[in-house]
């Protein structure tokens, strides 16, 4: 469908612009009406009755305790794909660094920003959604999508030079949680009594991982807005450095949603859709979603760590057998096709389901 010159502007109209003209209500594209509801149960106190659970990394790795923190491991992903992980060996400082030079990104001018905007026809570097259609819901949410690892996929023509340690401090987050991805990796396989290095060799040695900076501003209806529509994510799994204060990440379970919580120094690991097409649907990838603040901004750092794009990702054979015969079909390049389904308001897992 041909998009019309009104949806172009908004479309390029960064969601900070619009969140400075408080007078005037947002655009119609990212208003949700929900029968005329909204999301203000969702801006209600937390659940008390759903609790993400929090695993050790120091105690999952220590011989003493391993079994126990490897049964909490398994009974999260089992039951919502969703965990915290702490002990994971950064620092506060390191993790409130990693926070303050993204921010510092989104403080910048218009036009300081704009030297690292994205092509139209790419999703790396600063923008916001790709427009497909004329009645597209938009997210909102700026961001700054980058290629981390491996070092050759790079581009640092997208990396801010202004703040001038923004570079260094991504570099060395991206090796902290490239590390922790491959402990994860190997735990996980454990938990379903396969040879540990089972899924990183099934996401082969070009394993990737981009970043993407989410900076979600105040908005003025924030009852009928959405920082990220509902989605699973196309990644194996993904990691994510919460804002430290407010919150709005909120999981789909039993069709309730429930928040997640912010826990000091935590990161939050779920699994991805090309986890769960490994894992043959014993790993469930959980839709998930953000809600935005009517009075406080909000960040989000969240790391998406993918199989190697030319490698055919397929149900792992141990996990195949009569009681449990092959889920999904075999695929390639998950994340390509996985953008225009979400804008779409789809789950593109579905079109891979036997």
């Amino acid at each position: 469908m041909e998009v019309s010159a009104e949806v172009e502007i908004v479309g390029n109209k960064s969601v900070q612009e619009l969140a400075l003209n408080f007078e005037n209500l947002p655009p119609n594209n990212y208003i949700y009406n929900e029968g005329g509801v909204g999301f203000r149960d969702a801006l209600l106190p937390s659940e008390s009755d759903f609790h993400v659970p929090i695993i050790d990394i120091a105690n999952l790795t220590s011989p003493s305790t391993s079994q126990h923190e490897l049964h909490k491991l398994q009974s999260a992903l089992h039951s919502c794909g969703f965990f915290l992980v702490i002990n994971h060996g950064m620092t506060s400082s390191f993790l409130d660094k990693v926070s303050e030079v993204s921010k510092q990104f989104f403080e910048l001018p218009k036009e300081e920003k704009q030297k690292y905007e994205r092509e139209q026809i790419n999703i790396e570097g600063y923008g916001n959604d790709t427009i497909y259609s004329e009645n597209q819901m938009l997210d909102w949410c700026d961001r700054l999508f980058l290629k981390v690892h491996p070092e050759d996929q790079r581009n640092f023509k997208l990396w801010p030079q202004n703040p001038i340690d923004f570079r260094n401090t991504i570099q060395q987050y991206t090796e902290c949680v490239w590390q922790l991805y491959e402990v994860i990796l190997r735990v996980m396989a454990k938990t379903l009594n396969l040879e540990e290095d089972c899924f990183l060799k099934e996401c082969g040695e070009r394993g990737t991982m981009s970043m993407r900076t989410n900076y979600y501003p105040p908005c003025p209806m924030a009852d009928h807005a959405l920082g990220l529509k509902p989605h699973s994510d196309s990644s194996s799994i993904t990691f994510l450095l919460q804002d430290k204060k407010v919150e709005g990440l909120q999981v789909l379970k039993d069709n309730r949603w429930f928040k997640v919580p912010i826990i000091h120094d935590a990161l939050v690991i779920n699994v991805g859709d090309q986890m769960e097409i490994m894992s043959n649907g014993i790993f469930q990838s959980p839709i998930h979603r953000v809600v935005v603040n009517a009075e406080r901004e909000r960040l989000s750092v969240a790391m998406f760590c993918r199989p190697n794009s030319e490698k055919e990702i397929q149900p792992i054979d141990k996990l195949v057998n009569e009681s449990r015969p092959v889920l999904y079909k075999p695929v390639k390049d998950y994340a390509k096709i996985f953008l225009e389904y979400y804008q779409q308001g789809k789950r593109p897992i579905d079109a891979f389901k036997i």
